[in-house]
């Protein structure tokens, strides 16, 4: 069988190389992404087709004549347009467990860097300088604060648990979760506007759909309160790029910790590169070892069931 691999960010494909030919499976893989109108030529005939960021639209789909999967290197599957798949019987597969841990160790990073003005003060240190790099007021103390965390699944319950130990009340909102649920975590489940609203730090957890791209917004900005500070390891279209640098030029949003960002790369002369109250991460808050590894085996294994014929895990395209 055929196994197409629109693109990757890994030094080789060697695991998948280790799982698939020994059992005579042919590899067809383009490193780079490509644009949509490309990706035909590498996934007509295809069985199963693995992906990481390229745009597997309707178009690329309506190009597949053999596919019996599409496998997203990752837990979003934004890129992948889930309703052409289903119109064509192709069921859409992720990677749901991974990266749980290294994410939400990566939020907590990000919230305790913002809070605590550790970036600004080493920089400040490095300059040749000596006491507070910015005023007394921003250095700010967990236990103080209400910490909004907007979506409660994997990841969003473990920051949660991670920020518990920090003694600050913890804010969610998440309309596929009963209130109960989040109460027995030792949450406050509330509204997105009450979310908005009531907290001092607001981190996002939830994946890039319609009804979620752009919720960080001029509207949503202006709810918040006056030096909020923002947190986004999960997409870079949940927030409005250019409302979100407004506000921080503003001082509505008094610091941001983004692994994430529309577009991606962020543009070399973009202003939110040059702010002194952002940290900025490549999109690599997913990424330990174990981590990758997990990833790359399990999108693998997915591609090897569905060229078997067997059952498949984790369809989120309803194809099964």
């Amino acid at each position: 069988m055929k196994i197409a691999i629109t693109d990757y960010s890994f030094p080789s494909l060697d695991i998948e190389e280790g799982i698939l030919q020994p059992l005579g499976h042919e590899i067809v893989a383009w490193k780079e992404k490509r644009t949509a109108a490309e990706l035909p030529q590498l996934v007509s005939d295809a069985d199963a087709v693995i992906t990481q960021f390229a745009p597997v639209n309707a178009d690329v789909i309506g190009s597949m004549r053999n596919a019996k999967v599409i496998v997203r290197y990752g837990i979003g599957v934004d890129n992948v347009d889930l309703e052409a798949a289903k119109a064509r019987g192709i069921p859409v597969c992720n990677v749901p467990d991974y990266c749980i841990d290294e994410v939400a160790d990566h939020t907590l990073a990000f919230v305790l860097a913002t809070t605590r003005q550790v970036v600004t003060n080493c920089v400040r240190v490095r300059d040749g300088k000596w006491g507070l790099a910015t005023p007394m007021d921003q250095m700010r103390t967990l236990r103080d604060l209400k910490v909004g965390v907007v979506g409660f699944g994997r990841i969003g319950r473990e920051v949660a648990a991670r920020l518990r130990a920090f003694k600050c009340q913890v804010l969610v909102h998440d309309p596929v979760v009963v209130p109960l649920e989040i109460e027995k975590n030792g949450c406050r489940p509330v509204s997105l506007n009450a979310l908005f609203s009531e907290s001092d730090v607001i981190t996002l957890h939830c994946p890039s759909m319609s009804q979620t791209r752009g919720m960080i917004n001029r509207e949503s900005l202006a709810s918040m309160k006056r030096g909020v500070i923002l947190i986004n390891v999960a997409r870079g279209d949940l927030a409005d790029s250019a409302a979100l640098t407004a506000a921080l030029q503003s001082g509505q949003v008094s610091a941001a910790a983004l692994d994430v960002f529309a577009p991606e790369p962020i543009p070399s002369e973009h202003p939110i590169l040059k702010m002194d109250n952002v940290i900025i991460a490549s999109h690599i808050a997913s990424c330990s070892v174990p981590a990758v590894r997990k990833l790359r085996e399990t999108a693998t294994q997915l591609a090897l069931m569905a060229v078997r014929g067997e059952r498949l895990p984790n369809i989120v395209n309803g194809v099964g």
